[in-house]
């Protein structure tokens, strides 16, 4: 007769501890020359979002109407002012703000919707149809359109920017994450955590889930840098802040009718959104290869 065997005899191949995984994972990342220089330029815009009430005196809403298109090192102005007399330096450290933030809120919420619709797909296949099917549905349109198709049902601003970015990541990272749900619950320790009577709940978050962070964490970085992009196009085409906001792409808007007489106004900030978006793609590059088996570079 064999002995029984219960949960405590099944073998779950659990991942690593956090904290050492994540330290690992970052000194690889350190061998990468780009992953690096992107890794300087998100710590840069970081320091300068958090840092921007001390890292220049002028407000950058305030006005001085006898110093308008000033260029770079001008009375201690040391990017220029805009056509108000606004000082372009303040008004670069407080537009790094509203890019981080609405960008990670953006991709936050985008990557919350989006892992829970991929677990439910690929662990319940009466579920995959129709959420595979909606989200073929938003993948017919462009992502800026819908973008575009959602800010202009909802309203300008960048609260609904933040929603339409959010809605337009979500297919993707559910697909993303369905795939290596498919994967991952084939394996033999989820069939017998399953036939011993654990429940879903409990093999989806505790067993499944932490073995599809990978493609996650990559996701989630490189959609930060469409997440900025985009919310700098939007804002140019007077679709997410308002004029005055002090946003990269609204001021590359702003400044576009100056562009003989003050083209530091659309060069400064398009030279900023250049620079992050390249960051994030570069660190998401290095962290897709590290991260996901079929990816990894060969010797």
């Amino acid at each position: 007769m064999q002995p029984e065997v219960t949960q405590a005899d099944v073998v779950i191949p659990e991942p690593k501890k956090a904290s050492h995984k994540i330290s690992q994972t970052f000194k690889k990342l350190l061998k990468y020359k780009l992953a690096v220089v992107g890794l300087i330029i998100i710590g840069i815009q970081i320091v300068m979002a958090l840092g921007a009430n001390w890292l220049t005196s002028y407000d950058p809403l305030t006005q001085n109407l006898s110093l308008v298109n000033a260029p770079p090192g001008s009375a201690g102005h040391w990017l220029g002012t805009d056509n108000y007399g606004r000082d372009m330096w303040s008004r670069l450290l407080y537009g790094a703000r509203i890019s981080l933030i609405v960008g990670f809120i953006s991709v936050v919420v985008g990557t919350f919707f989006g892992v829970l619709l991929g677990l439910l797909a690929g662990y319940y296949k009466f579920l995959d149809g129709l959420i595979m099917r909606l989200s073929d549905l938003m993948f017919a349109f462009p992502g800026i359109l819908l973008a575009l198709l959602i800010v202009a049902v909802l309203g300008s601003s960048l609260t609904n920017v933040v929603i339409a970015i959010s809605i337009w990541s979500i297919p993707s990272c559910a697909r993303i994450v369905r795939g290596s749900v498919l994967s991952v619950k084939k394996q033999e320790y989820i069939t017998a955590m399953r036939s011993l009577g654990s429940s879903d709940r409990r093999i989806l978050f505790k067993h499944i889930l932490p073995n599809c962070t990978a493609p996650i964490i990559v996701f989630a970085t490189m959609h930060m840098a469409t997440a900025i992009l985009s919310t700098s196009s939007l804002s140019f085409l007077g679709l997410g802040a308002e004029p005055a906001t002090p946003e990269w792409g609204a001021m590359i808007a702003a400044g576009q009718q100056f562009m003989w007489q003050a083209p530091h106004m659309v060069i400064i900030p398009g030279i900023a959104i250049m620079l992050v978006v390249f960051a994030f793609n570069v660190v998401g590059d290095a962290l897709r290869d590290l991260l996901d088996p079929n990816m990894k570079k060969q010797g």
